[in-house]
């Protein structure tokens, strides 16, 4: 995915503080199991199985992380947030340097704008944490039956031995080995 470009070089404060606000929130979301917690809760697969289990999941969720992470970057850029955003801080300065601005502001409509732009984001997120979560029960989903055929696995190697110790009896005293 190509990186977006804003306007101005350097974001300003305010998209600064969003974006590290948002990169802080998905880190905390994605890193909430620890290594041993993961270990415990496959506790009964071998050590080897145990470190390629938590290997892949490290590995999806740094691939989980830089999705979300550029998915935002996107839709930032589409819905230009960056100018927007550098435009009210550079409003916001103004203001506070304009001795004569007057403080009379229809509160209510930016309330109401406010509001409507805050039920669209939420939107937008809910749509990618519905993203996130289709993933992770896909996942979850390709791990359960990696296990499940593990566990398949582990029931043919007693088959074998069964068989090996039935021939193993069967030519026992006799001097001629079976041919082959």
């Amino acid at each position: 995915m190509e990186k977006p470009d804003h306007e101005t070089g350097i974001p300003g404060c305010r998209q600064s503080d969003l974006k590290k606000s948002f990169k802080s929130a998905i880190r905390s979301l994605l890193t909430a199991c620890s290594k041993q917690d993961f270990l415990e809760i496959f506790s009964r697969f071998s050590v080897a199985e145990q470190e390629t289990l938590y290997r892949l999941y490290n590995q999806v969720v740094v691939s989980l992380h830089q999705t979300l992470e550029d998915e935002f970057d996107e839709h930032c850029h589409e819905s230009q947030v960056g100018p927007i955003l550098d435009t009210v801080e550079q409003l916001v300065e103004e203001q506070n340097l304009d001795p004569l601005f007057s403080d009379k502001t229809d509160v209510m409509a930016i309330a109401n704008d406010l509001t409507t732009a805050k039920k669209n984001e939420i939107q937008k997120l809910t749509v990618l944490l519905q993203r996130a979560e289709e993933q992770n029960r896909q996942k979850e989903a390709r791990i359960h039956l990696l296990k499940n055929q593990t566990q398949d696995f582990s029931g043919t190697t007693d088959r074998i031995e069964k068989l090996k110790a039935g021939f193993s009896s069967y030519f026992e005293g006799k001097d001629k080995l079976p041919l082959i």
